[in-house]
């Protein structure tokens, strides 16, 4: 057992390093013309200064001396709005993901901000690999092969540069199904905790993962010490009240959206102001094979997400509840809730917090099978290809990560998006194609349903959480 720790443990620091050094690699990556980063990105970047320098939310004065030139050389849309006399500006963005980017901010500007973040996708790497093999009972050599070709790829690699807080929400959900899990000791399942402490300051649109996470922490833990629980939920109740006070103190209302220029009529404006949601259902297998902004134009191992999701559903392997049940919500949250899945930043954005878990139940899916193993890794890997190919461009000045990636000149896109439907347009062809892509993954998941049987857990799997709740 102890050889086989330390094999993990060197297996872990292994990918860690890979993903960080491959991620590292588009920090020099310009998102437009007229900025190395845009869109919301110069928001949490200006925060993070702010908190470096100041100690404070107040981004006024930062605005004022164009701070922003080094990242951001045109004029800056402030996202904001005066809030009293003084002038104060406070972004309309959650403080967590700025307040992790303080120091690196304040010892080496945005260039060191991007490589925090490029760190912390190694550390979602490793701890990834940990959770399938500990939690979920992959082998160790498929769960590494998997998850390094996947979070070398994109959207997960493209996560690790750009500053959005969705690498850091996904390595809470990994940590947080780390403590949920019914092998879990009581000192992960406050780790998984501090994690849904941490989701909603990210984001209040990762709220529902923790409010899922909160449901499997009760319902895992129901025969359980209850004292530990009761403290447990106590400690939820508070930061939940915090939250809500902090918010109201400072944004002067229940979301930080109450603080944006956009949002001056009604923060919740967010959403949409007429949301058609029948309209937005079409994301459900957009947000997968949308010709710009579908994860698997980009890696095209992502095409079989469905199918994997189906087999996972029938064999009903251990966890699968949890797992499946995290990426049910924030994929519906993408689909139903975000304003728009074609935003001015990279495809995925809405979803890479549960694709760590995605590439979990791949790598349940191909274990045990090496020739499935070496078919996922090549289509994942096509992936780290187009990334790598699109980072060159955009860092010579021949393309851009939002204005024009889509005419990057890598053969393997070009190719492969004639295949796939645009969203943006809708024109009878990608209507037709969408359709089309429709009937093969219904057929798929029929096909995968009927060749998959529902199997017990394997006496390896369930060896294995009973050392980890031993110890």
């Amino acid at each position: 057992m102890n050889i086989k720790r330390e094999s993990l443990g060197a297996r872990m620091f292994l990918v860690a390093l890979t993903v960080s050094i491959v991620a590292a690699l588009g920090i020099q990556a310009r998102a437009t013309y007229n900025a190395q980063v845009t869109a919301d990105e110069p928001q949490y970047l200006l925060t993070a200064l702010s908190l470096g320098e100041d100690f404070d939310l107040d981004i006024s004065d930062e605005i004022e001396d164009g701070k922003f030139r080094d990242f951001h050389e045109v004029n800056l849309n402030p996202q904001t709005i005066a809030l009293n006399e003084s002038g104060q500006k406070i972004s309309p963005h959650d403080p967590l993901l700025p307040i992790l980017l303080a120091a690196p901010m304040k010892l080496g500007g945005w260039e060191f901000a991007k490589g925090a973040l490029a760190l912390i996708a190694g550390i979602t790497a490793a701890m990834t690999l940990w959770l399938a093999v500990r939690r979920f009972g992959v082998g160790v050599s498929a769960a590494t092969w998997v998850i390094t070709a996947f979070f070398c790829a994109s959207p997960l690699t493209s996560y690790g540069t750009q500053v959005y807080p969705a690498m850091p929400a996904a390595l809470c959900v990994v940590l947080g199904v780390a403590g949920l899990t019914p092998s879990a000791s009581t000192r992960w399942s406050w780790v998984s905790v501090a994690m849904m402490v941490c989701l909603p300051w990210l984001g209040i649109k990762y709220v529902p993962l923790a409010l899922v996470m909160a449901i499997f922490l009760v319902w895992n833990k129901k025969h359980g010490p209850g004292v530990i629980l009761k403290l447990q939920l106590f400690a939820l109740l508070v930061s939940g009240v915090i939250y809500l006070i902090v918010h109201q103190r400072i944004y002067g209302s229940w979301t930080v959206y109450a603080t944006g220029d956009h949002f001056v009529n009604s923060e919740w404006a967010v959403v949409g102001s007429s949301p058609n949601y029948a309209g937005r259902t079409r994301r459900l297998l957009g947000l997968i094979v949308d010709r710009k902004f579908g994860i698997a134009a980009w890696t095209p191992a992502y095409l079989l997400v469905p199918l994997v999701v189906t087999r996972t559903i029938r064999r009903r392997e251990q966890n699968w509840q949890l797992a499946l049940s995290l990426c049910a919500v924030c994929w519906a949250v993408a689909t139903w809730i975000a304003l728009t899945m074609h935003g001015w930043w990279w495809s995925g954005r809405q979803i890479v917090p549960i694709l760590p878990l995605i590439a979990i139940l791949f790598a349940l899916a191909v274990d045990q099978n090496r020739r499935r193993v070496q078919l996922v890794v090549a289509a994942a890997l096509a992936g780290t290809f187009s990334w790598l190919w699109l980072v060159v461009e955009t860092s010579t000045g021949q393309h851009t990560l939002i204005v024009d990636f889509e005419r990057t000149t890598n053969p393997l896109y070009r190719l492969w998006r004639v295949a796939l439907p645009d969203h943006q347009i809708m024109s009878v062809g990608d209507h037709l194609l969408t359709a089309l892509w429709s009937g093969v993954v219904i057929w798929g998941c029929w096909w995968v349903w009927t060749r998959s049987k529902e199997e017990p857990l394997a006496q390896s799997a369930t060896n294995t959480d009973s050392l980890d709740a031993a110890r």
